[in-house]
This record gives C-alpha cells, sequence and structure tokens, in this order.
C-alpha cells in the first residue's frame, strides 16, 4: 500500500494541472508504482495468491487506462509510456 507522501509526490508527477487527481495520466502512475511495490511483496511472498490477484486486477486496470490514453491522445499516452519505462 503507499503512503500518502508517496502517493502525492506520485500524482505530482505526472499531474496535468495542480488539481489533477484523476486523469488517465496520473492513474496510470499511481497503478505503476502500486504494481511495482506488489510485486517486491510477492517476490518475498510466493504463496499470496490473494495479492497475486489483485496484482493481476491493477495490471489489467492499467491496461485499459493505457487503452483509453492510447485511442484518444496518441502523444499523452507516448509521453506517460516514455516516463514510466512500460514497454509497448
Amino acid at each position: 500500500m503507499l503512503t500518502k507522501r508517496v502517493k502525492a509526490a506520485t500524482v505530482k508527477s505526472a499531474a496535468r494541472h495542480d488539481t489533477d487527481t484523476g486523469s488517465p495520466d496520473v492513474q496510470v502512475a499511481i497503478l505503476t508504482r502500486k504494481i511495482d511495490e506488489l510485486t517486491r511483496h510477492l517476490k518475498k511472498n510466493a504463496k499470496d495468491n490473494h495479492s497475486r490477484r489483485g496484482l493481476l486486477q491493477m495490471v489489467a486496470d492499467r491496461r485499459a487506462h493505457l487503452r483509453y490514453l492510447e485511442k484518444n491522445d496518441k502523444r499523452r499516452y507516448n509521453a506517460a509510456i516514455k516516463k514510466l519505462g512500460l514497454k509497448k
């Protein structure tokens, strides 16, 4: 789980303007941060299937946000992919 400070920093780095908290860019950044954290947890706790299910749901949600972004604004999609270090 992300702390408030980490989440705020993630939102600030991906936000398009000061009050932006819900744009697809921000949502993808938050989900990426959560996925990274949960992946580290699952490397230590390989039998934690409940967390693994949550991880798969987050990956699917991030994929949906990225698909939406790619369809509606290709430039923002490419910028998000590059900024977060995700592969196509």
